[in-house]
């Protein structure tokens, strides 16, 4: 069975919720409950949640921690997964930087770039290395994702040394699509904001 890939993303997203539920001390909740936090229908929860089996009984809920063990392992989260950020400028540096991906199971294990006056340079533990060096660095710390920052111009190139070099999986964020035969996630923040921009114009169409 092929599960849409929308599904899959907001799976990320109710188990973030679910993360910050059992923070605030609660056991259970329900689809109802899901829905309002997150802005989604519930009858859409449940069906993403249906993909995977049953998780819940009608009329009871979801135990939240049974719930959050589940979506681990179909999020593959029951490991941290090694990354790297190709692209050690403001944009790399931050994610390379951002202390909460590594509690959402990912460890940046070192930056990659071109120029060699970045090299040797630390962002937290990760050290930049030349790109140059990718391949061997991968292969030897078994790196699964490469994260891609860098100009659109450059972004194909470096996504398929990246396939090359071993990786299993891309995020890129260069404004660009990039085909390689792994897995890729384009994070887009103009197309993103775009969206907003309509929104926010469809919204007060609607309140005059």
């Amino acid at each position: 069975m092929k599960i849409p890939k929308p599904a899959i993303r907001r799976l990320a997203v109710y188990y973030r919720c679910l993360q910050r539920l059992k923070e605030e001390g609660k056991e259970k909740t329900s689809s109802k409950e899901l829905a309002q936090r997150l802005g989604i229908k519930a009858c859409q929860i449940r069906k993403d949640l249906s993909y995977f089996g049953e998780f819940g009984k009608r009329g009871v809920g979801y135990n939240i921690d049974n719930l959050l063990e589940k979506l681990k392992a179909i999020l593959g989260l029951e490991s941290v997964w090694k990354a790297i950020v190709i692209g050690a400028g403001n944009l790399g540096k931050a994610i390379a930087g951002y202390k909460g991906i590594k509690e959402q199971g990912f460890d940046v294990v070192a930056l990659f770039d071109v120029d060699g006056r970045k090299v040797g340079k630390k962002v937290n533990e990760a050290e930049i290395h030349h790109m140059d060096d990718l391949e061997e660095f991968v292969k030897e710390n078994n790196v699964k994702i490469a994260v891609i920052c860098v100009p659109k111009e450059s972004a194909q190139q470096v996504a398929e040394a990246a396939e090359k070099a071993g990786v299993e999986g891309i995020l890129n964020f260069a404004p660009t699509v990039i085909n390689v035969s792994v897995p890729v996630e384009n994070v887009d923040i103009a197309v993103s904001l775009k969206s907003l921009t309509f929104q926010i114009i469809r919204r007060k169409g609607k309140e005059k």
